[in-house]
């Protein structure tokens, strides 16, 4: 019996060594630097002498001080002449709000406490950047500017250690647009004999309001690797280590527009108008001109650029398309296009002056208004084919005469294609056909109008277009114009004006089709009518 009680006894007091061993004793808490600079990331290490859970540690009362991101959670076990040691550590990135002396308050876990820890909190810019292994910049192009005047705003993030990851965000900016421009460059540069990679980001920004304008600076946020030593070990080994860092806020004076300005808004540093014409110069009537102007601007972002007005006199019309904007930087600079192409088609010959194109604009330098022009132009449209008009299609009415012998010549001559005829349809039946029977130009004409009737429910304006040609150059034996089609009917004239319009113009356009086919087939007939009253005199 006693031996029993003494075993008890024995084993609740190893189990009670064992519980004790494996309890918090210890709290620990430190951090990588001392001082820590406003907006830039330290690292705060707490650590106990225990396997424990993760919500053991609450880094809420940080909050107050601190913005406090990411924790990850590290255990490890050691066992040294089979005494085993076991540890959880926490990490915490956090970043001070404001500069001065701040207490990191100590932490309970467990009822064990840590020590608390007074951090020097630095200013922005007072640690010099170049004993850093990243930083960032950033700077304008201009102290003060113009309403809808693109600011150009440039960033550096030094790196003097390797990137692990990590992203750069925009300057944050109210009451203006903002917006990336291009793509990042990688070079470097030497700095006090450091050599230190620099990836450099430009963003546009145009103001909406005139006033102050606070833009607070870019920052990065992200991950570095930086040697480390080993403990317990004689060789080093790299580690991550977060950081971040914010480009200084700046301010920025916005004027109005001067009320002296005339026109539409634009404020750039330089304004060109250019235009392309075709290279041969021969323009006719019906044939579709392509005209393009760009107008090309530097310090302006490509929505700013107003819509370019080209009135042209009467007898053209015209048929812009959608304006291509786009922007890209050359040589440091932001440059900016607006190119519109527009189809200009003739209604009638003659000359015909364009007239001069004219883009005001406000130059910030000089703070004076100037004009972007091209000169008026002359051009001179050919009549075409239309000289020689489409004739429509009758029979010669002939007129009756007295007979005389004639009617006897002619019936022994028909007796004798009869006969002629009979004989040669006889060897016809005797031999095969080696090629099938030729159309007549009835037939033609069908064939022609099912192919324009297939293109019309295609609802395409290019295959109607030739197609219509294609019927008329078979009705009259020759190729014919468009021009020379229109001549035939008003009816006509206006289906392919409107074919024309849905062709070139910008915006998407319904084809009546219907209408056209109507237009043909008045046309078809009315040109029967015609034939069988220059027929029915021959036949009383």
């Amino acid at each position: 019996m006693n031996r029993i009680v003494l075993s008890l006894m024995l084993f609740a007091g190893s189990l009670f060594i064992s519980l004790q061993a494996h309890a918090v004793t210890q709290v620990q808490a430190s951090v990588d630097r001392n001082p820590a600079v406003v907006g830039e990331y330290f690292v705060l290490t707490v650590t106990a002498d225990d396997d424990l859970s993760a919500g053991a540690f609450d880094p809420s009362i940080l909050l107050d001080n601190f913005i406090v991101n990411r924790t990850s959670v590290g255990r490890s076990t050691k066992m040294i002449n089979f005494k085993t040691s076991k540890e959880t550590r926490w990490q915490v990135i956090l970043s001070p709000k404001q500069s001065g002396q701040v207490t990191i308050p100590a932490f309970t876990i467990n009822g064990v406490s840590s020590q608390p820890i007074e951090l020097t909190v630095a200013s922005p810019g007072t640690q010099t950047d170049e004993v850093q292994d990243l930083f960032i910049r950033a700077s304008a192009s201009v102290d003060s500017a113009y309403v809808g005047q693109l600011i150009t705003y440039k960033v550096k993030l030094y790196l003097a250690a390797e990137l692990q990851r990590g992203a750069i965000n925009s300057p944050q900016v109210e009451g203006a647009q903002v917006k990336q421009i291009g793509e990042d460059t990688d070079g470097t540069e030497i700095i006090n004999g450091r050599r230190f990679r620099v990836i450099e980001r430009t963003y546009g920004i145009i103001a909406d309001l005139p006033g102050p304008l606070e833009i607070k600076g870019a920052s990065f946020n992200g991950d570095i690797l930086v040697e480390a030593p080993r403990r317990g070990g004689m060789f080093g080994f790299n580690e991550s280590k977060p950081m971040r860092s914010q480009a200084d806020d700046m301010q920025i004076d916005i004027k109005s527009a001067p009320a002296s300005y005339q026109g539409e808004w634009l404020v750039a540093d330089i304004a060109v108008l250019q235009e392309e014409w075709p290279t041969d110069g021969d323009f006719s009537v019906g044939s579709p001109i392509t005209r393009t102007i760009t107008l090309t601007v530097t310090g302006s972002d490509e929505s700013s650029i107003p819509d370019i007005d080209m009135p042209l006199p009467s007898g053209l019309k015209a048929y812009p398309e959608k304006p291509v904007r786009h922007s890209f930087v050359r040589q440091g600079q932001v440059v900016s296009q607006y190119s519109i192409a527009t189809a200009i088609v003739p209604t009638k010959a003659g000359e015909f002056t364009l007239p001069e194109v004219v883009v005001p604009w406000w130059n910030p330098r000089t703070h004076k208004q100037e004009y972007a022009r091209l000169p008026a132009k002359v051009i001179t449209i050919k009549a075409g084919d239309t000289s020689a008009p489409l004739t429509p299609i009758t029979n010669v009415q002939t007129e009756q005469v007295s007979a005389g012998y004639w009617p006897w010549v002619s019936a022994t001559f028909a007796l004798l294609w009869l006969i002629s005829t009979a004989l040669w349809l006889n060897a016809r039946k005797q031999q095969p056909s080696a090629t099938p029977p030729k159309l007549d130009n009835e037939q033609h004409n069908q064939a022609d109008l099912l192919a324009l009737t297939k293109a019309c429910k295609q609802q395409n304006a290019s295959q109607i277009l030739r197609a219509l040609q294609q019927y008329f150059s078979a009705m009259q034996d020759k190729p014919v114009t468009l021009n020379q089609i229109s001549a035939l009917s008003p009816e006509l004239k206006a289906a392919i004006e409107q074919l024309q319009a849905a062709k070139y113009s910008a915006t998407p356009q319904g084809i009546d089709s219907q209408k056209l086919i109507n237009a043909v087939k008045g046309y078809k007939s009315s040109e029967r009518r015609i034939t069988a009253s220059a027929v029915a005199p021959l036949n009383p």
